[in-house]
């Protein structure tokens, strides 16, 4: 594969500057900047003739630079932005910054300038950062093409920021911490190149060990989660984001214009990606030290260490606010610290070791909780009391945590009285926080990154196949309503589509009159619950409109006339289409939930769940909510994070409910969410669950009209597993294999794969003598994202039933969204037996059926059989002129 195309910002060979008299100081700030960064390549001042910044004297044009100029720094009036860019197209400039603003992208006018901007910066295939932006920092490659006034040193954190002004304010707190960064990128309005794009390319930097994000705005969900799954796979991202709250929503809403979408699903978003979200600066630092430590947890629950009693009370009350669970600590650790320790130790969690406590104590102690099973990690206090050691005290810690496999966190409160102690830890890589609180926080982000990657390794598949849903039967249904003009389906077409996603739900009829009515009633059976039909009225009960337990036939006349009579005198305007004739469920353990979908204006489709009915009064907490597509692990992970989820298990009388029923129903509607883009909101409300199954008493769908051109997942900001892709190869010598996207739980199989390649098929496929794939590169390969690539395996199955991969076939589509690259590898006993051919055909067939343009490959010009294969499938080769050993092969498609 090439380099990635954003080297040109983060690896330039020569920079520009190019300013005008108004924003000559900016220009000159970035010159200094460059100049005291050390940068090795040229650089160039392109401002009035013969005017002069940073002792260098001006060129007028970038036309009269001597050479290619691979990155140029824009600092100039909004009217003036245009022609410079089109200046640099023709002098084949690979990438702008623009610092400048002068015009505000929420007008009109500014939009339209800033559209203007990227239009011109695609035909000449520029990628361009800003408008109104600091710049872009990389100490590593002694680059500073930025306006910042703070020195940056060099570090394995990553900075990547919307806001100018944050940045600013985070590289001034660094300076003074003597914090360092692997890279900056103040990115200003994401214009063109976007948080998206700028993650792609940190995922696969060798330099950078963990990324900080903030984050103002979104305007492309998909590539932003995109690139933020593919970073959050190999090394830790933190994100904070503004706008949390309705006040702070307005704020950055008076700024941009641009649709925020709700911060609970921004949230989760941020577990489905994998990273870890922070609500301020502080925390935003504390999570990338103790995530980029390389500390990790299998659970969450914390051990407390103290030697008195107010900061072990400070820790737990914080844990007990965050949700950080104290661990149970088991009766030998108990007994064993009732060795270790004074008789009138607190015998409690957290362990009080008392206000006298040594090295030995301290060491004990931390040996004890982190050898208890029940215990993920552990947090040790000290405060200066008395005679305390502390730097001894801190050698205790050290040496119990040196064979730990769980991770030890310190908090040494104090100054300088403690600080020879914290040096002490931090040299032995225990990460050190000033207060309890702290400590807890850290520990938090570690389990919170534990419980998001499990998120991010889901990649739902379609259900059971012996119960596929009627996805052509509910798209009819609401095409017809659409037809109609309607937004809302009657209950009858609710309960239709529900039915034909495999919802069970509750038979009715729909009465007419009171002898229909009656009629429905004695089929059903009594008793029977009746509700008014309307369009126009959402909740019925608001409005007189439900009538239960009917159980007598003489009544339902009654009840049928008077839900006529009073709701019309409540709602007069509302029509109404008759009463909805239901059973009554008798099912005393039921418990009710509510259910549904919403459309979030920058992730698209959500899928809700919390409680309703009288536990929807009894349990406090909110709804919670998940990206679609769902599988069990996701549909679990949901329920476990409502407030109803104590109420679901065994609760005093009632049993626990069907789990697997309800976890079924929420993939059911996450594929209805999935499969049918039309629905603006469905609410099943209540969904009935008990420890027999579930069934959805009520149903609310509103559905709006869907573009047309838009593709089959368009509207999600998370593709799913394309099952549909999954085929049979037929080859010539009669044998079969199965030919399907590849999945993330396919690690070993790939590993397997090009473990067992010969040398010289290596060498073909990866152009170097590599040998074993890193992990970095196994996830990479198996967990992609279905949008923007594909990557098809050729399996065998042995009698067994266990897989083996004989053929890896994969595109990339380039940042022009227009282009691909491919790559192909055939296991070598395979090769000669048309699987690779065969495997390239259904790849060409899928990169144009998603509407790329071309076809990329590089070949190794030794490589004569692959040439051959590319020859007769219509690819075009022609050498390269960076590397004559290497063919570029290109399929218009």
């Amino acid at each position: 594969m090439r380099k990635h195309y954003l080297e040109s910002i983060f690896s330039p060979e020569s920079v520009a500057v190019i300013c005008d008299q108004e924003y000559s100081p900016i220009g000159e700030q970035v010159l200094n900047n460059l100049d005291a960064s050390g940068f090795k390549g040229d650089i160039h001042l392109i401002a009035a003739a013969g005017s002069k910044l940073a002792q260098r004297t001006a060129r007028a044009a970038i036309a009269d630079v001597d050479g290619a100029v691979e990155l140029v720094i824009v600092a100039a009036r909004a009217d003036r932005q245009a022609a410079i860019m089109r200046e640099c197209g023709d002098a084949q400039v690979k990438a702008v910054v623009i610092l400048s603003g002068g015009f505000s992208e929420t007008q009109e006018a500014g939009l339209a300038l800033q559209n203007e901007l990227v239009e011109i910066a695609r035909r000449h295939n520029i990628a361009v950062v800003g408008p109104r932006c600091l710049g872009i920092i990389r100490p590593r490659n002694n680059l500073n093409a930025s306006s910042a006034r703070s020195p940056v040193k060099e570090g394995k954190v990553a900075l990547v920021t919307q806001s100018g002004a944050f940045c600013s304010a985070i590289l001034d707190w660094a300076d003074e911490a003597g914090y360092g960064f692997s890279a900056v990128a103040s990115l200003g309005a994401t214009s063109d190149v976007k948080l998206g794009d700028v993650l792609d390319y940190l995922a696969q930097d060798p330099s950078t060990s963990s990324i900080l994000l903030y984050v103002e705005r979104i305007t492309n969900a998909r590539l932003f989660l995109s690139g933020l799954r593919a970073a959050a796979r190999l090394k830790p991202v933190v994100v904070i984001k503004s706008g949390r709250n309705e006040s702070g929503a307005r704020a950055a809403l008076n700024q941009m214009q641009t649709p925020l979408g709700s911060d609970e699903v921004f949230d989760a978003a941020i577990l489905r990606a994998g990273a870890v979200r922070v609500t301020i600066v502080n925390q935003l630092i504390a999570a990338a030290t103790i995530l980029s430590s390389g500390a990790r947890v299998s659970g969450s629950r914390l051990g407390v260490i103290t030697n008195g009693g107010a900061p072990g009370v400070m820790a737990a009350d914080w844990a007990g606010s965050i949700g950080v669970p104290l661990a149970e600590l088991a009766p030998e650790t108990l007994d064993r610290l009732s060795e270790i320790l004074p008789d009138y130790w607190s015998h409690s969690h957290p362990v009080d070791i008392l206000g006298n406590a040594d090295a030995e104590r301290y060491r004990a102690a931390t040996e004890a909780l982190l050898a208890d099973a029940g215990v993920d990690g552990v947090l040790v206090l000290l405060t200066p009391q008395g005679f305390t050691d502390a730097s001894a005290c801190a050698e205790g810690v050290i040496a119990a945590s040196e064979k730990a496999h769980k991770p030890v966190l310190a908090s040494w409160m104090g100054a300088g009285l403690v600080a020879e102690g914290r040096e002490r830890m931090a040299s032995a890589g225990i990460p050190q926080f000033v207060s309890p609180e702290a400590g807890v926080d850290a520990f938090n982000y570690l389990a919170r990154y534990r419980r998001n990657q499990s998120a991010l390794m889901q990649v739902p598949e379609p259900l059971s196949e012996h119960r596929d849903p009627d996805s052509y039967g509910a798209k009819a249904i609401i095409d017809q309503v659409l037809a109609e003009r309607r937004t809302t389906l009657s209950i009858a077409e609710s309960r239709a589509v529900l039915s034909a996603f495999r919802i069970p739900v509750l038979p009715s009829s729909i009465a007419n009159s009171a002898a229909e009515a009656l009629v429905a009633a004695e089929n059903l059976g009594l008793p029977v619950a009746m509700k008014i039909v309307s369009p126009d009225i959402e909740h019925k009960s608001e409005v007189g409109g439900v009538r239960l337990n009917v159980s007598e036939s003489r009544s339902v006349h009654t009840a049928y006339e008077e839900l006529m009579r009073d709701v019309a005198r409540r709602d007069g305007e509302a029509r109404l289409q008759g009463v909805s004739i239901e059973p009554m469920v008798d099912r005393p353990h039921a418990r009710e939930l509510l259910i549904g979908i919403t459309y979030d204006p920058v992730f698209g489709p959500v899928v809700h769940l919390g409680p309703a009915g009288t536990a929807a009064e009894a349990i406090s907490g909110e709804t919670q909510v998940a990206l679609p597509p769902l599988n069990d692990f996701l549909a679990r992970e949901l329920v476990d994070r409502t407030a109803a989820s104590r109420y679901l298990r065994q609760f005093r009388k009632l049993p626990e409910v069907n789990m697997a029923k309800l976890s079924e129903v929420l993939q059911r509607v996450s594929e209805i969410a999935c499969e049918l883009p039309s629905i603006a909101e469905l609410e099943i409300n209540p969904l009935l669950v008990d420890e027999e199954g579930v069934v959805a008493v009520d149903a609310r769908i509103t559905v709006r009209q869907q573009d047309t051109g838009a593709s089959r997942y368009g509207h999600m900001a998370i593709h799913p597993y394309p099952a549909d892709l999954e085929s049979q190869l037929l080859l010539a010598d009669g044998s079969e294999v199965l030919l399907r996207p590849i999945r993330p739980e396919d690690g070993h199989s790939e590993d397997s794969f090009v473990a067992n390649l010969s040398a010289e098929s290596r060498y073909f496929r990866f152009m170097h003598g590599l040998h074993r794939l890193t992990p970095s590169m196994l996830a990479r390969f198996t967990q992609i994202d279905y949008d923007r690539e594909m990557a098809l395996v050729a399996i065998e199955q042995d009698e067994e039933g266990r897989d083996t991969f004989i053929g890896v076939a994969r595109y990339v589509t380039n940042p022009d969204a227009n282009s691909c690259e491919f790559a192909l590898t055939v296991a070598d006993e395979w090769q000669s037996r048309g699987v690779g051919p065969r495997m390239m055909e259904r790849l060409i067939y899928i990169a144009r059926r998603r509407g790329l343009e071309t076809m990329i490959g590089e070949v190794l010009a030794q490589n004569s059989r692959m040439l051959r294969m590319c020859k007769r499938l219509g690819f075009r080769s022609l050498r390269s002129p960076e590397d004559p050993e290497i063919v570029v092969v290109t399929l218009p498609l």
